[in-house]
Order: structure tokens, then sequence, then C-alpha cells
């Protein structure tokens, strides 16, 4: 029986020194995995690439409201993803190629909406004594060169005329637009002064300046 009981103890002493050695085995196995830079597993899958680049983003920032803003953006991104002076003209390139085709994503918010490329039809479909302003801007300049006073005094007064004539058609312009533009869009928030102006402003561009590009020629009829 002693015999015996001294088997059971000498059993239990083994089993005991097998798991201490198993678990000093496993202690110094975990401790070399680690010195090894070895990362042990998360416990969830791994996200997509497409959920971790969303999550690195954040939220789509608001379009620019102002060309200041678009610029001061356009240079915040070109800090953080520098690109080659070609990939950059090309893309203006296509910007503006998009813009002056009336692309309601590349406009400015002054120029968006089917209200406001209404009143461009309504302002490209006639010739305008607005028109002649920045031609008549450059004959001013040219006169001013020119030390003869009656040159001088009939540019002068050939100047004021035209002034006082586009002022006239600019105001009889944006009530007459003012007008279509709320029988067009009846549930739309006219407003007679921002539309006039607007009017007036393109109406003063020359026809080949103006951003978008007509859509109608002169004389063409807009419903």
């Amino acid at each position: 029986m002693k015999f015996l009981r001294r088997s059971s103890t000498t059993e239990a002493d083994t089993t005991d020194g097998t798991a201490e050695s198993g678990t000093t085995v496993e202690d110094a196995a975990s401790a070399e995995a680690r010195r090894k830079g070895y990362t042990p597993g998360k416990g969830r899958p791994t996200p997509k690439r497409r959920e971790a680049e969303g999550k690195r983003r954040g939220p789509v920032a608001p379009p620019p409201q102002t060309t200041r803003e678009a610029i001061r953006r356009s240079r915040e991104l070109r800090k953080k993803n520098p690109v080659s002076k070609e990939e950059r003209r090309a893309a203006a390139r296509e910007r503006r190629e998009r813009m002056l085709a009336g692309d309601e994503r590349y406009l400015l918010p002054r120029d968006r909406g089917p209200v406001k490329a209404y009143v461009r039809d309504l302002v490209d479909s006639r010739r305008n004594v607005l028109g002649l302003f920045m031609p008549m801007a450059i004959v001013v300049f040219i006169t001013l060169l020119i030390p003869i006073m009656v040159v001088q005094q009939y540019a002068t007064l050939l100047t004021t005329v035209l002034l006082l004539g586009m002022i006239v058609e600019g105001f009889l312009n944006g009530r007459r637009i003012s007008k279509q533009v709320r029988e067009k869009f009846p549930k739309e928030t006219i407003r007679g002064s921002s539309i006039g102006w607007y009017a007036f402003v393109r109406a003063s561009q020359l026809r080949k300046l103006r951003v978008p590009k007509p859509r109608v020629k002169p004389g063409d009829k807009v419903d």
C-alpha cells in the first residue's frame, strides 16, 4: 500500500512538473513571438479597403461657395496630393471646358439652376448696347493718350451718351427678364433686383467671353 501511495505521489509530481514545464515553454514562446514583432489576432474581421478609406476621409465637404474658397481648397489639395504640372493643366482644362459647356457640377453657385440658365438664354437671344461696354472702355483709354482736345471732348460726349443708353437698357431689360422668369417659374422665389443685375452683368460682357457659352443665337426664340 505504501508503495502504491508513493507512485501516486510521484505521478502527481511528474504531472505538476510537466504542466509547469509546459507553461514555461508557452510563456517563452509567447515572449519570443512578441520580441519578433508578432501581432496576435484582433478577434474581428479585417475591414474592406473601401470602408477603411471612407472612415479615414470622413464626411464629404460641401461644394465651394466662392471662387476664393475654390482656389484655397485647390491649393490645399495640391499640398496633400502633389501631382505633375501636366496633370494639373489637364484637370484645369477639363474643368474649364465643362464650365463653358454649362455643366452644373462645374459652374459657380451664381450660375447654377434652371432660372439662371433661362436668364442667360434671354440675354443671349438679343443684341444689347451693353455689349459695347468693354470696347467703349478701350476707346476711352486710347483717346486719353491722344493729346488733342477736340478728340477728347467728342470721346467724352460719346461715352456719356453710351453710358446713359446702357443704364436705360439695363433697367428695361431687368424688368422684362424678371417678368418672363416669374411667368416661366411661378413656384420659384424671384428677386427682381438679383435677376436684373445678373442679366446686366451678362449683357455687358462680350459674347465670346461669356461663361458659360451662349446656347442660343441672337434672334432665336426662347420659350
